[in-house]
């Protein structure tokens, strides 16, 4: 269970990292949020808030037990 929220936790820090890095550069548009169509406008806090889930779900998973 461990290495499943680690594994959700980077794919979640990379989505958050990469919309992130879209919406303040315009680089590269690889990411999952910018493909969503109810985030049109909100895609830079939607972004921020994956990171943010991102870093929750590393801690969630240092107090899993395995």
């Amino acid at each position: 269970m461990k290495k499943l929220l680690e594994f959700l936790g980077v794919v979640l820090l990379f989505q958050g990292t990469g919309g992130l890095v879209y919406e303040l550069f315009g680089w590269i548009k690889w990411g999952f949020i910018q493909r969503l169509s109810f985030f049109d406008g909100y895609e830079l806090y939607a972004s921020i808030a994956t990171i943010v889930l991102a870093i929750a779900v590393f801690v969630a998973s240092d107090s899993v037990k395995s």
